[in-house]
């Protein structure tokens, strides 16, 4: 098995931890792999990377990073024969945690051995890959704003967050999709592959990654009071009982907004135009999973 490592030093947990990059060459000369380790230089580096891999015949390209690093390496081996492997080192993990793939110190290099592989869906927005969730509104400026800060982790996010909150203005989207056709005010939308945002904030609880369907949440306006039951909820994985949330579920969806504007893909912001078309693509990323998870062999 030939297995390629890539590893962003810039990823949350790696920013801090740079032994990382030690250990991850440590674990492939304690099991003589045939594996190389390289770094990530610059924004979306990792895809040219991961594609470098699969031509010189990789088996496994290992994401050490967060959601937007495993973002940019699966982007790449969507509908390969190489499989993604995980080391979730980011400030989130939403993937990470939604598939039982433990952090670095836990047993994450050791499920490159001994895991699974697990054929899961893939999301598209505007031909823009995802696999954990996209969104645009509230969390999109928060992604942009976050790329911004020196200081990573969910301590940084909630501080990134509060600053932004004051002066937001939620746009009006028409959403067409999941057998509706609505108009809202959506203070936040995403469209989930899996069921949270990361650090257990579950934006759609109950999805699934391989059942050919995405999630849409849409989380109304609302102000500091009702604010704070909301986020309860979407710790607690009650958000679907929230009268200030809206859920559909589908396998395309159509935003259109009033002008062009932010959205971002596992947390990595871009601007794109005024209508935003999102789809899924079934089964179309193989990813290595812990043998005590749900699994499918190909």
């Amino acid at each position: 098995m030939k297995l390629r490592f890539i590893f962003n030093p810039r990823s949350g947990h790696n920013a801090r931890n740079p032994h990382l990059l030690a250990r991850a060459r440590e674990f492939i000369r304690e099991h003589r792999l045939d594996a190389t380790v390289v770094p990530t230089e610059r924004p979306l580096h990792a895809t040219d990377l991961a594609r470098q891999a699969i031509a010189e015949g990789c088996d496994v390209v290992v994401a050490i990073g967060g959601d937007g690093t495993m973002n940019e390496i699966a982007t790449a081996l969507v509908d390969s024969p190489s499989t993604l492997g995980l080391i979730p080192c980011g400030s989130g993990n939403g993937l990470g945690r939604h598939l039982g793939i433990p952090g670095p110190g836990h047993g994450a290099f050791a499920n490159l051995l001994k895991g699974q592989v697990r054929l899961i869906d893939s999301g598209f927005a505007n031909e823009r890959a995802f696999f954990n969730v996209m969104g645009l509104g509230f969390d999109a400026e928060i992604s942009e704003r976050f790329t911004k800060v020196s200081r990573r982790g969910f301590g940084a996010y909630i501080g990134t967050t509060l600053a932004a909150w004051r002066n937001y203005q939620a746009p009006e989207v028409h959403i067409h999709g999941g057998g509706q056709d609505l108009l809202v005010r959506a203070f936040i939308l995403s469209v989930a592959n899996s069921d949270q945002f990361g650090n257990n904030c579950y934006i759609a609880p109950g999805a699934r990654v391989d059942d050919g369907i995405l999630d849409l949440t849409v989380l109304k306006p609302v102000n500091l009071l009702q604010a704070i039951p909301l986020g309860y909820r979407l710790f607690t994985q009650r958000v679907g009982g929230s009268p200030h949330a809206l859920r559909l579920r589908g396998e395309k969806f159509v935003i259109d907004r009033q002008a062009p504007g932010l959205i971002h893909t596992d947390g990595e912001p871009f601007v794109t135009g005024a209508r935003v078309t999102i789809s899924v693509r079934p089964r179309s990323l193989r990813v290595l999973v812990p043998d005590n998870q749900r699994t499918t062999q190909s």
